[in-house]
């Protein structure tokens, strides 16, 4: 049995072991990667926690509510809730992508606590999906509530500043290359059709935070003007 402490316990411990398989490893081996559940734990945990601070700060406008939960949900903050629980410990891994750092890499760990969350959903339900999330993120929520955490969200910035001219900034990826275990990927930001900056990062959601970033600082330097 797989020893993460996690305050439950799985009836198929198959789904969890798939949730901790990055695909590296499953190419080599021929077996599933965690990119299937950590899609699925994407859409779980914005639920669980547009659906809680929904009904719990509503003294909060649309505003509010989405970029207090973008800032729950960032790479950062699941980064930081999966170090604590040692996931990386369990990871498994190609030799190459855990010679290279996988087991501390913020994107592969964000992931992968998305995907163990979509483990526990599928195994168990949304009772104890929303427990995980609650038990290991709710000290999150509450202090980016007070602002105790600040997590910079560039696309959330961005799209506070160019909706003030009532645009909207978009994200497209480029491209990615190198090795399986060591990619980096390219995104572009547009505003309402045109391209502003793009930005690299290990993962998608890396490259759209610089895109979005780079895109701040032209912005910042023309005055707001794209």
């Amino acid at each position: 049995m797989i020893g993460l402490s996690i305050n439950y316990q799985f009836n198929n411990e198959n789904l969890l072991i798939t949730a901790l398989t990055h695909s590296s490893y499953a190419n080599e081996h021929k077996v599933d990667s965690y990119e299937r559940l950590e899609f699925l734990g994407d859409s779980i945990l914005s639920y669980i926690v547009s659906d809680y601070i929904y009904n719990n700060f509503t003294e909060l406008p649309e505003g509010g509510l989405s970029k207090l939960r973008s800032a729950i949900v960032c790479e950062r903050s699941l980064e930081q809730v999966a170090n604590k629980l040692e996931f990386g410990k369990y990871l498994r891994l190609s030799k190459g992508e855990d010679m290279t750092g996988g087991r501390t890499r913020p994107s592969i760990l964000a992931d992968v606590f998305e995907s163990v969350l979509a483990a526990i959903y599928l195994d168990g339900g949304m009772d104890p999906a929303r427990k995980f999330v609650f038990d290991f993120l709710g000290e999150n929520i509450e202090n980016a509530r007070k602002g105790k955490v600040i997590f910079e969200d560039y696309k959330t910035k961005l799209q506070e500043l160019v909706q003030q001219k009532d645009s909207h900034a978009t994200y497209v990826g480029v491209s990615e290359s190198g090795p399986e275990h060591n990619k980096v990927f390219v995104a572009a930001v547009h505003i309402d059709g045109k391209f502003l900056a793009d930005g690299k990062g290990r993962s998608k959601k890396d490259a759209e935070q610089n895109a979005a970033k780079n895109a701040l600082m032209l912005l910042l330097r023309n005055n707001g003007e794209v």
